[in-house]
């Protein structure tokens, strides 16, 4: 664990003061002043994160926030603002009315993180949220992740442009790259071996703009006091590596989730053959000769892939080549592995398979992310990963989908029972969503815990967030999330939170209808929040939670609509069928897609746009939508892993989602009309053609918001309310 040490920020304190205070103005502009900030190493004697805040006398400054990093200030200064200023800062927006003087402090605080690590970011995320971002987005992601006190993030832009170099170093053509790397929105999956040559391939021009972001975010990320992790090489390579040499020992994988080996089967070298070292050490070196490092680098050789043997031997010969080609670059190397495969094969993954592959490498010079850890901790099972360090994760979301979820109960006891756990080796905890900009609350509670010693009282700490989040008391949005608490997100036991309602999905007979929560509580917290609209109707984070609100309820309506349908089909009762089908198809769906149209941040012209703006010509703003567009849609040629990634947003609901339930409604009313029973193939055949016609319709979609959220949640209610 000496090694962990070693890992903290390597920016000089000068620098990183000087970077949390650009951070500070950034956030509050002149106000800015009447904070001083200042970082000292020294305040953490070497261990975890510490900061202190008071209020000098005597000054013109309301409170001091010195921290052990950049990262600790931030996360101090947050701090003062949260408890002291009733300010609130999340992905749908920030409500930073500061008092009129800035309050100061009677007695001096001081809170150290409680383990050396807060880490943030998903592979999968890459792809899912942060695909089309340029370095103004980037910009408000790195301040939003020092003000939550994480240090430990990828760093992962720009990767492709370095392994592109490697191999024409190699000896590959152009051709044979083209052939390997997917689209922008599924390099998550390429890196990992899964996929290849979806989407592609990359233009140049990506790869200058990606090089360009990656040099901005590490020299951020590191000022502020951030430990980057850096990809290194998993053993996956193009086929045109057995062109260049022949005799190289690589094995064809087997297919990946729905793909066929058109866009999947890659190649895994052996790690004993000499070429791993080869390859492995280059590229790093390479990278690390682009982007500096601090040690710490990322690879992933199974994920949801079956390893050629369960043989522990081979499994501990494979973790130690890919650690080997680490150090042959950077002898510091400590490995970040995701610790997913573990308990999504649990059949293969026995405990003697986990300890091999774990053994591989020398104890504290791996760290695991537990990622599924508030659903399935693999840490119990796995005596603490056999002494390696860990990190306790929180998953929460996948695919990026919308839908109110979380699991609090076991986010706010969790971590502080692994760190009780015998011999525990849990160095931190994380934040680890497929996909963000969704369920704001939960992140910022698990933040908070990241510097807790003992859990939260949840229903004060969910009516202070109300408070701060909307800039105001209010009993009635108070009430409405302390309903939200105990419902939607307090999902117990094992809970994925992988939307399924019939809203989103693929319709058909047999679709999956049940709540983990009653669904009285999301309907009676919807009546508060429209109650409260007089008084904060004006608060940005209110009328997105109201949309969110509503959505989710709309949802839940989508699901009662669809039960009456079904049931009317089977009793052949054709009028109660055209009556139900109707209000969904015609009222239901297009009403639920103009309160989406109503809010920036639920319209898909913003994703589409932004998609598009990434792209140097038309012809690159075309293959960037079609990537974005399938990737919410069909993730796939042929609905591979169709609707995954679904979101409720204006302009999908009512091209996407709605027109498939008009089909499904129109074909069970046929089936009625002429006696012959209804085939869920024939639908899936004919619904595919509208899907992928939505994906190559052409058409633009605002970006810009249209209609007053408030009235338009206030006509569903009056018209929906149960």
């Amino acid at each position: 664990l000496l090694l962990l040490a070693a890992t903290a920020g390597r920016a000089g304190d000068a620098r990183q003061e000087e970077a949390v205070r650009a951070l500070a103005r950034r956030l509050l502009g002149p106000r800015a002043a009447a904070v001083s900030l200042s970082v000292d190493p020294a305040l953490a004697a070497g261990g975890p994160d510490i900061y202190r805040l008071w209020s000098p006398p005597g000054t013109g400054v309301a409170v001091a926030v010195e921290g052990s990093s950049g990262v600790a200030a931030a996360a101090g200064l947050y701090r003062y603002l949260r408890d002291f200023c009733g300010c609130h800062l999340s992905w749908s927006g920030a409500q930073l009315r500061l008092p009129e003087p800035l309050p100061r402090l009677r007695a001096e605080i001081r809170a150290a993180a409680p383990g050396r690590y807060r880490y943030y970011q998903n592979v999968c995320a890459q792809s899912y949220s942060f695909a089309w971002w340029d370095w103004a987005r980037w910009e408000r992601e790195i301040d939003w992740m020092a003000l939550s006190g994480i240090n430990l993030a990828p760093a992962f832009a720009g990767q492709e442009a370095v392994w592109q170099r490697v191999y024409r170093n190699l000896g590959l053509n152009q051709s044979e790259i083209d052939k390997y790397f997917t689209g922008p929105a599924f390099l998550a999956w390429n890196r990992m071996g899964n996929l290849r040559r979806w989407a592609g391939p990359l233009p140049p021009a990506w790869h200058f703009k990606q090089l360009y972001l990656q040099y901005r975010i590490v020299e951020r990320m590191r000022s502020l006091g951030m430990t980057t992790v850096l990809p290194a090489f998993a053993g996956h390579v193009p086929q045109g590596i057995l062109r260049v040499f022949p005799r190289v020992n690589a094995t064809r994988l087997g297919h990946w989730s729905h793909f066929d080996c058109t866009y999947s089967c890659t190649y895994l070298l052996d790690p004993e053959d000499p070429m791993f070292q080869v390859i492995g050490t280059l590229f790093l070196k390479e990278l690390i000769k682009e982007f500096g490092t601090d040690h710490v680098y990322s690879a992933d050789t199974f994920n949801e892939m079956t390893p050629l043997s369960s043989d522990p031997a081979y499994l501990s010969r494979v973790s130690n080549a890919v650690f080997r080609s680490m150090t042959g670059a950077d002898p510091k190397a400590l490995w970040l592995m995701q610790g997913w495969l573990f308990q999504h094969q649990p059949d293969f993954w026995q405990p003697a398979q986990v300890r091999a592959l774990l053994h591989g490498v020398p104890l504290g010079r791996m760290i695991v992310l537990d990622l599924f850890a508030e659903s399935k901790p693999v840490y119990q099972w796995t005596e603490s990963f056999y002494g390696q360090p860990f990190i306790w994760c929180m998953l929460h979301n996948f695919g990026g989908n919308h839908g109110l979820f979380g699991t609090v109960e076991a986010i706010n006891h969790g971590p502080f029972a692994a760190r009780r756990f015998p011999n525990s080796t849990m160095v931190g905890t994380g934040l680890v969503p497929e996909g963000i900009e969704q369920n704001d609350m939960v992140y910022e509670l698990m933040n908070e815990l990241g510097w807790r010693q003992e859990p939260l009282d949840l229903p004060s700490w969910v009516t202070r967030y109300a408070e701060r989040r909307y800039g105001a008391p209010n009993a009635a949005a108070a009430g409405a999330w302390r309903l939200l608490l105990r419902s939607v997100y307090n999902c117990t036991g094992v809970c994925v939170n992988h939307n399924r309602s019939p809203l989103v999905r693929r319709p058909s007979l047999r679709m999956d209808t049940e709540l983990w929560y009653n669904a009285s509580d999301v309907y009676e917290a919807w009546r508060l929040l429209l109650s409260a609209g007089a008084q904060l109707g004006s608060s940005p984070t209110f009328l997105y939670d109201l949309v969110d609100v509503t959505r989710q309820a709309a949802q839940q309506l989508v699901s009662d609509y669809y039960l009456s349908i079904r049931q009317a089909f089977q009793s052949h009762a054709l009028p109660e069928l055209l009556t139900a089908g109707g209000v969904l198809v015609y009222d239901l769906l297009p009403e639920l897609d103009s309160l989406l149209c109503s809010h920036s941040l639920f319209l898909l012209g913003r994703w589409l746009e932004s998609a598009r703006a990434a792209g140097t010509s038309t012809r690159e703003a075309e293959q960037y939508e079609l990537n974005a567009r399938n990737q919410v849609t069909l993730w796939g040629p042929s609905g591979n892993i169709l609707d995954y990634a679904n979101k409720q947003l204006g302009g999908l609901v009512l091209d996407y989602y709605a027109v498939r339930w008009s089909l499904f409604v129109s074909v069970l009313v046929e089936s009625l009309n002429s006696g012959r029973p209804f085939h869920q193939d024939q639908f899936n055949q004919a619904v595919f053609q509208v899907e992928r016609g939505f994906v190559y319709n052409k058409k633009r979609y605002p970006a810009v918001p249209v209609g007053d959220t408030m009235e338009i949640s206030r006509k569903l209610f009056l018209k929906y309310y149960p």
